[in-house]
């Protein structure tokens, strides 16, 4: 399997102006994790995740005054549509991360792919773990 078929579409972006609580209430009103900050004067789209809501959360911020472009994930990284899945996983995993950006072969972003995706994917598509009991 390869990205393509476990990304889902961009289901919410905002931009770096936006505030924490409207990223936040972007995200829950689609039941997501992250969401791609699409920042046209800037060097390119980054992402906000739920990790960094709960950042600055946890440092008492005020989410309405918090900007997104403060707070974007700082291990971003971009996987192609055409990578394996297990190119994905792997680079998740080194960096720690759970969301990626997907980019087509032009660059241009065409989805998001969540740790979440690939072990669905892998799930619907048969792969199976056996557990023997200890004995």
């Amino acid at each position: 399997m390869i990205v393509r078929d476990g990304m889902n579409e961009i289901v919410v972006t905002v931009g770096p102006s936006h505030t924490l609580r409207e990223a936040a209430r972007r995200m829950t009103a689609h039941n997501v994790g992250a969401a791609v900050v699409m920042d046209y004067d800037g060097q390119g789209p980054g992402i906000v995740t739920e990790r960094d809501l709960l950042h600055s959360s946890g440092a008492s911020q005020d989410f309405d005054v918090e900007l997104v472009r403060d707070h974007l994930s700082s291990n971003l990284i971009y996987a192609h549509v055409d990578w394996p899945l297990e190119r994905a996983a792997t680079e998740m995993t080194l960096r720690a991360i759970r969301h990626v950006v997907v980019l087509d072969e032009g660059s241009e972003v065409v989805g998001i792919l969540s740790m979440r995706d690939i072990v669905r994917s892998w799930t619907a598509d048969g792969a199976s773990c056996e557990v023997t009991s200890a004995g």
